[in-house]
């Protein structure tokens, strides 16, 4: 809940920050850096939520996964910059490896490389 929290003021601080300093074509990416970053947030605090209570439901973790590989296929599509693809790259390997645990019955995975990226996507997300 922590890293959720910590993700959103980062995005909150960045949404206010984009119209200084970018142009009009950069600020487009950047909202849409922005915005992805904020839907993965979610979708990571969604995981952890499920990751909890993965005992009376596992297919939640699996869909929390699942929205977050399609947030990271969009991204991926909509960049360039080198930090924001390792960032994704990062967090791609983290979701594997949850999903891989899951799925080799263990209930609690560890999701700490997940939010720690996810973290990062959302500092490279941030102008300035």
């Amino acid at each position: 809940m922590l890293a959720r929290r910590r993700i959103a003021l980062t995005l909150a601080t960045a949404a206010l920050l984009v119209p200084a300093a970018v142009g009009c074509s950069a600020l487009d990416k950047a909202l849409d850096c922005v915005e992805t970053a904020d839907s993965i947030a979610t979708s990571v605090d969604k995981l952890q939520q499920a990751i909890s209570s993965a005992a009376d439901d596992p297919t939640q973790a699996r869909e929390a996964l699942d929205e977050i590989d399609k947030e990271l296929t969009g991204l991926g599509d909509k960049t360039d910059d080198a930090d924001l693809s390792k960032a994704v790259d990062s967090l791609n390997a983290g979701v594997d490896n949850v999903r891989k645990s899951i799925e080799n019955g263990d209930a609690t995975p560890d999701i700490t490389p997940v939010t720690d990226a996810a973290g990062e996507i959302g500092k490279v997300c941030t102008p300035g």
